[in-house]
């Protein structure tokens, strides 16, 4: 059984922060290294690349895209598929149904197609984890845990 480490919006926007001057990204990018030699297998979710590449197409920042770039190089990229989304449907109307909504409803919410390509893989038999900022809404669905928790 593999142990996945999914990356969400907020911790891929840190780790592809160019800026070294914040403490926290660099953190987080120190965090991210060494993942691997704790035997996690680094998921970058396509919700996740879509997410924060639009933003960093609308600023202009090249330096940006180019490390969002090269750690989709260097780690497990995990495209969006029609069963993603159906699951994330599901889930979308699960929690307006209980009161409980993860966004406002005319948004796509990002989380619940993330949370879904992390219960797919769960579903297969994999370990998984969100490392996020948010855990609130996505461990509705999936095991989400603060990033700097996750050791």
């Amino acid at each position: 059984m593999s142990k996945l480490v999914f990356l969400d919006t907020n911790v891929l926007g840190m780790v592809t922060n160019p800026k070294n001057s914040n403490p926290i990204c660099q953190e987080c990018k120190e965090w991210l290294d060494e993942l691997p030699l704790k035997g996690y297998q680094i998921i970058l979710p396509e919700i996740a690349d879509y997410e924060v590449r639009r933003e960093l197409l609308r600023a202009g920042k090249t330096s940006g895209i180019k490390r969002l770039d090269q750690l989709k190089k260097a780690i497990t990229y995990l495209p969006i598929t029609t069963s993603v989304m159906l699951l994330a449907a599901n889930f979308w109307a699960e929690v307006r149904k209980a009161g409980k909504p993860t966004a406002d409803p005319k948004s796509l919410d990002g989380d619940v197609i993330l949370a879904a390509q992390a219960k797919i893989e769960e579903l297969k038999g994999h370990q998984v984890i969100i490392a996020t900022t948010n855990v609130k809404h996505l461990s509705l669905f999936v095991d989400a845990r603060e990033w700097q928790s996750i050791n």
